[in-house]
């Protein structure tokens, strides 16, 4: 199942929905959006979906539901609860798939509250692995998977991150979410080349991409997801460009700015990436 075409092929550039812009969002003619599954919950009539994503689907705009708190690193096994919720999501989106993260959450019933790395080992993938079969025979769409950023590595690593993703894929099929400012935060954490890391990742299974800003704190780099994109993400976004034309979309959770600025964001990506800049209303933007 390796090389198959993303269900977001040719979508081009795209953008993460969150209530605080989705006046915004929905005025833009992005290629496809992403929305927090844990966001949607249900009401009367199954899932309550915000009416400016209906808007977005009613233009024909893919929805894709990414969830947060699956846990499909952990040791414990997924809570078919949250397997029905993700596929309830994309259901009432009519979703092109569904994504995830390559970490754990929750262990024993404890949260930790954020996205913790896996070990990189044959006894850590093959637990991925069940997980994610798991996911995958609840779902009746593609599922995606998402490289995290760490600002630790457990010791005694038997794979190199290229080739633990590389193996998961062999074994299950699941696509590739590729957060490209995660690859940059990584190595620039470890001391390596972020190029060199990008190319060795196995970008014939990506579904789509996210670019996302961050910032230097006590000399590590964050993931901030409220920062501006760097020069440096967005020289990586050109060099992934030029070897897949894999989706790109602009990952915000935080410090949002105002139209203008969340444009210009846009237009960084789209310039580095060679696609079509995003149009919106003509006031809101002097380009």
């Amino acid at each position: 199942m390796r090389g198959l075409s993303s269900p977001l092929a040719d979508r081009g550039l795209g953008m993460g929905w969150r209530p605080e812009i989705c006046g915004i969002i929905a005025q833009l003619d992005i290629g496809f959006c992403e929305v927090i599954a844990e966001s949607l919950v249900s009401g009367n009539r199954g899932l309550a979906i915000p009416d400016e994503l209906t808007v977005l689907r009613s233009r024909g705009v893919p929805v894709v539901p990414h969830g947060i708190s699956l846990s499909i690193g952990g040791v414990d096994d997924v809570d078919s609860a949250r397997i029905a919720h993700l596929a309830a999501c994309a259901d009432a989106l009519d979703a092109p798939l569904v994504s995830e993260h390559i970490a754990f959450v929750r262990a024993d019933g404890v949260e930790a509250g954020h996205l913790l790395p896996m070990p990189r080992t044959a006894e850590a993938l093959d637990v991925l692995t069940r997980n994610i079969r798991r996911v995958q025979d609840g779902l009746e769409v593609p599922f995606a998977v998402e490289n995290i950023a760490a600002l630790f590595d457990w010791p005694d690593a038997e794979y190199s991150e290229s080739e633990f993703l590389a193996e998961l894929i062999e074994r299950t099929g699941v696509y590739l979410l590729l957060d490209i400012a995660n690859v940059y935060a990584n190595a620039r954490n470890r001391g390596l080349d972020a190029s060199a890391e990008l190319a060795r990742l196995p970008i014939e299974q990506i579904a789509y991409c996210h670019v996302a800003g961050g910032s230097e704190f006590d000399g590590m780099y964050h993931d901030t997801h409220t920062d501006r994109v760097p020069e440096e993400v967005l020289a990586l976004v050109g060099e992934l460009r030029a070897a897949t034309s894999a989706p790109l979309m602009l990952e915000l959770d935080g410090n949002y700015p105002p139209a203008a600025a969340l444009l210009a964001e846009l237009d960084a990506i789209a310039d580095s990436a060679g696609l079509d800049r995003i149009t919106a209303a003509t006031e809101w933007s002097n380009r």
